[in-house]
């Protein structure tokens, strides 16, 4: 009923096209079981000397023409009666094709939209776990076999209901027996179609997992394919590929195998439901209880009827793949998007930073961050030292609220940070990351992505800033050089100035770089801070870095240790205290002295 709703929901505005569609099948349908009842009358009561059994409107039309025998001469009228029937049958069906395919594409778009508006607005936290390739596939292939569900087998529903309505009706007119023996055996095909439609929901669903899972696999070795040569591992690649490339085909072939067996099972059963009535009908026929026009009705009607009840295989099973398709689709909509209270307001960010007795986890039940305490006064900059998964991206992210803290406060100029809209904070948050994906555009592009601007002039003094400018000259097309899929034509270094180029020529007022400068030297690394002091004189800057010598000039020194801040100062308190800044530090220069002894 869920998925129901969802599919109605996306129908929406197109739900007319769908009526025509109905509509135009159902007068196609009547239109093609107006010719065999033509053939009847001609062979029955005009080319035979049965009387009459047509409506008073049909014998006063035919009086028009002239008497039996008058008709007899002009057969070419219900042959042209045929033609025209089949001309404004094929009209219909134009239209109903015409008018499903326009309001399944609309449908397509509707839920491609919808789609992608709600994965932009859920969390970061979905997106850093979700697997891109299993999302990828639900946007596209799932979605068209929503679209190829709707745009054919969604009608052809209507069609077999018009179809077994009207063929029945007519059959019933004409002889109550010969119906029961033409329809004896449709019970049994729907009945096996619906066991069928049961068992291949499933099986669809286990292969439309693995092609999910084939597909994450083949994303995955795409975007890391520099790691897979750098380590040489194109042979482990091709065999787990191959793997789930088996798993897909085997149960592909399973559920292949099931549609063989419905096909060649159902056809079984219509030809001998066929023959029955052929065999029946040409005995009834040979002693008089049937006319031979009304054997040709029911030959021809019988091959009708069973077509569309076959067809209820078919329709069924694209019924259940688009319900699969759809249950995952509705599974990405189900996912809450960022929730925006009320109360959440926007200041103006300057950049004064108050955290008091800060709390956060991933899990609850697991703090990551473990009351941290600090403050930071407007146009500070801050450095952040320590080990591995001591929280120092963590606490930076809970400044962009990509995460929201569990307890304490954070406060921005005053102001509660949970109480400030998301959006908002990220306007005024400029977060550059260690590993920045870069877009397959230009140079310019890229550095100008996240503020239009038409001034060549603001792209080039955020690269100089960036110190990337010199670098960019380099390139034969200069700012116009474009950039490979995540930026795999640029060193790691070039594509962190890029990121930081990008983020800095908004002029945040607090910016924030998650070790953005490990992969530059320590003289253009120093080079860039210098620049943006200059340039941000009032930004509220934090670094996380490894490098004591990146850290040594800042305002305040933050260290952390199993989520806890265990040090806080400057670089002059702190290699004066017994701790971890200091022995980093000792180590560091006695490192450096070593080097300077060996060069020298």
């Amino acid at each position: 009923m869920k998925r129901l709703k969802l599919l109605l929901s996306f129908m929406k505005g197109n739900r007319l096209l769908y009526i025509g569609s109905i509509i135009s099948i159902g007068l196609a349908t009547l239109f093609s079981i107006l010719s065999p009842l033509v053939l009847r009358l001609t062979v029955d009561s005009i080319i035979g000397d049965e009387p009459f059994d047509v409506p008073n409107w049909v014998s006063t039309l035919l009086s028009y023409i002239g008497n039996r025998d008058d008709l007899a001469q002009k057969l070419w009228v219900f042959g042209l009666a045929i033609v025209v029937f089949t001309l404004f049958r094929g009209l219909f069906l134009y239209y109903k094709g015409k008018w499903s395919a326009i309001a399944s594409e609309s449908i397509a778009k509707n839920i491609r939209e919808r789609l992608y508006d709600h994965i932009q607005h859920l969390p970061y936290d979905y997106h850093v776990k979700v697997d891109t390739g299993d999302l990828l596939q639900r946007c596209t292939s799932d979605l068209e076999t929503i679209r190829r569900f709707l745009a054919v087998q969604f009608v052809e529903i209507g069609r077999a209901l018009f179809m077994l309505g009207f063929v029945t009706t007519v059959m019933v007119s004409l002889d109550i027996r010969m119906t029961l023996v033409a329809m004896a055996v449709i019970p049994i095909i729907f009945a096996f179609a619906v066991i069928f439609f049961m068992k291949v929901k499933r099986a669809f669903q286990l292969s439309d997992e693995a092609e999910a899972s084939m597909s994450t696999v083949l994303q995955e070795n795409l975007s890391g394919v520099r790691v897979v040569k750098a380590f040489g591992r194109q042979k482990y690649e091709i065999e787990k590929f191959d793997k789930k490339n088996r798993e897909y085909r085997d149960l592909t072939y399973r559920l292949i195998r099931l549609l063989a067996a419905y096909w060649s099972s159902s056809d079984f059963i219509c030809l001998l439901q066929i023959a029955a009535v052929l065999v029946v009908g040409v005995y009834w026929a040979s002693i008089g209880r049937i006319t031979l026009g009304t054997l040709l009705v029911f030959i021809t009607y019988e091959g009708m009827l069973l077509w569309p009840v076959r067809q209820m295989g078919r329709i069924l099973t694209d019924m259940g793949k688009a319900l699969v398709s759809l249950e995952r689709i509705q599974q990405i909509l189900d996912e809450p998007i960022e929730k925006h209270e009320k109360h959440e307001n926007k200041p103006e960010i300057k950049g004064n930073l108050e955290f008091k007795n800060v709390y956060f986890g991933y899990d609850k039940d697991s703090p990551v961050l473990k009351n941290i305490t600090f403050k930071v006064e407007k146009g500070q900059t801050v450095a952040i030292l320590g080990k591995t998964g001591s929280g120092k991206s963590s606490l930076v992210h809970l400044l962009a609220r990509l995460y929201d803290y569990q307890r304490g406060s954070i406060k921005i100029d005053g102001v509660e940070l949970k109480n400030i809209d998301k959006k908002w904070i990220r306007q005024n948050v400029g977060l550059v990351l260690q590993e920045p994906f870069l877009y397959s555009k230009t140079l310019r592009e890229n550095i100008a992505i996240s503020k239009p601007i038409d001034k060549e002039s603001e792209v080039i003094e955020a690269a100089k800033a960036a110190a990337i400018h010199d670098s960019i000259l380099e390139f034969e097309k200069g700012y116009n050089t474009p950039v490979g899929e995540r930026g795999v034509t640029l060193s790691g270094g070039q594509k962190q100035r890029i990121a930081i180029a990008r983020t800095i020529i908004n002029n945040y007022p607090i910016l924030i770089f998650d070790d953005s400068l490990s992969a530059v030297d320590t003289e253009t690394d120093s080079k860039i801070r210098r620049t943006l002091k200059e340039r941000n004189k009032d930004a509220t800057t934090f670094i996380i870095s490894h490098r004591v010598s990146t850290l040594a000039e800042a305002d305040l020194i933050l260290v952390l240790d199993k989520g806890r801040l265990v040090q806080k100062g400057t670089h002059d308190e702190l290699i004066e205290q017994d701790g971890l800044y200091r022995n980093i530090w000792t180590i560091q220069s006695s490192l450096e002295k070593d080097y300077k002894y060996k060069i020298s």
